[in-house]
């Protein structure tokens, strides 16, 4: 019988811290609510220090390609006048010095053109390709490679490995 009555004096014992624990996660200390408060607040800062970051990345991001956006769609106005001056230099004149003043400014020209990094593609001989070239004709001639360009109607621009303008080409074959 002693045994049975120190059984149920371990059970109640049991029991009791049982029902006191409940109580006590029940009601946190002020301690806890403040932890709890600066995990939250530090959670919302961290998550607005990201968004910020992500937010300055985009911006510059964006920046960057409409600057070269805006540098592209100015070099494609200027290789009109690159071409005029191509022609210019290459139809014979009876004005040496005229002709030796249109050399010094195409030249000037396309030394400002390799300043911006600009590239004239001029793919004479060169195995065709759509992302640089355009072909306008086709001729079959059997002196030349399969899908080579034979001929270059209008020279092709590369700004920043970026085409702006393809060739216009013919290809053979």
């Amino acid at each position: 019988m002693e045994e049975k009555e120190k059984t149920l004096a371990e059970e109640a014992t049991v029991e009791a811290e049982v029902t006191e624990t409940p109580e006590e996660v029940a009601e946190p200390t002020e301690l806890e609510k403040k932890e709890a408060e600066i995990r939250e607040l530090n959670d919302r800062y961290l998550r607005l220090a990201a968004e910020y970051d992500n937010f300055r990345k985009r911006t510059a991001k964006e920046k960057e390609m409409l600057f070269g956006d805006a540098t592209a769609a100015t070099v494609l106005g200027f290789l009109s006048v690159y071409d005029n001056l191509e022609r210019a230099v290459s139809n014979p004149c009876s004005d040496e010095s005229y002709k030796k003043g249109v050399e010094l400014i195409f030249t000037q020209f396309c030394e400002t053109l390799t300043k911006m990094k600009v590239e004239i593609l001029d793919p004479k001989g060169e195995t065709f390709d759509p992302n640089f070239h355009n072909a306008v004709m086709h001729e079959d001639n059997e002196e030349l490679a399969e899908n080579s360009v034979s001929e270059v109607f209008q020279k092709g621009a590369k700004l920043n490995d970026r085409v702006i303008r393809p060739a216009m080409v013919k290809v053979a074959n």
